[in-house]
């Protein structure tokens, strides 16, 4: 599939966690990224990541269950931090909990070690990123930390799991926030002209991330 059919096809998928939109997420993807072009006119792959930052969200169309494909997302292996939503009474019978292993601080990673060694609970993030990776797209990395982490409330929004980070992670924050702001207030209740954008928006797939795209 090219990335601007699995973009249209998000027509046919409404996020039941986000409370912010009752429309299809084709719609919020256009809108994100005319967000990001008029904020950021000279980094095209910016407004490129706003506009394919939920196709992850393609598995709820393929029968997975949506608490498997949208919602925040956390590192799995370690303690579970406050800020993790409906941590209080959604985890109550996760084994990993009760496990020693898992249930301190660092659990099963050493300190500082970079998320790029953290394992992420799955996700539209994580997939989306991976299919990147495996069709050799050509996105800047601060746009491949936006796709994995942009669910990662925790950190980019509370400052947890900062114990875990290398620099590497601390630079790309900033990264993440910024492109937060579009992703968070950018959906309104009008509705992008898609007809008329689409040209723009398939000359940076073209560039970045072109062709027949293995999913």
């Amino acid at each position: 599939m090219e990335m601007m059919d699995a973009i249209l096809a998000l027509n046919q998928l409404v996020d039941e966690s986000d409370p912010d939109v009752d429309f299809p997420n084709s719609f919020h993807a256009f809108q994100t990224a005319e967000g990001i072009r008029q904020a950021h006119p000279d980094k095209d792959w910016f407004q490129l990541v706003g506009l394919i930052h939920d196709v992850g969200k393609m598995l709820g169309l393929w029968e997975e269950p949506q608490w498997a494909v949208v919602g925040d997302t956390f590192p799995v292996g370690c303690q579970y931090q406050k800020s993790v939503v409906f941590r209080d009474n959604t985890f109550l019978d996760n084994p990993d909990d009760k496990n020693a292993n898992y249930n301190t601080e660092y659990g099963m990673y050493e300190p500082n070690c970079g998320l790029n060694k953290v394992l992420m609970s799955w996700g539209h993030d994580e997939y989306l990123y991976r299919v990147l990776k495996f069709n050799n797209c050509s996105i800047p990395e601060e746009g491949m930390y936006m796709i994995r982490f942009h669910s990662f409330y925790p950190w980019h929004s509370h400052g947890d799991y900062m114990h875990l980070c290398n620099d590497r992670d601390l630079q790309m924050l900033p990264w993440v926030q910024e492109f937060n702001k579009f992703d968070l207030y950018t959906k309104t209740t009008e509705l992008p002209d898609v007809e008329k954008l689409k040209p723009y928006y398939q000359s940076l797939i073209d560039k970045y991330c072109p062709g027949t795209l293995k999913w």
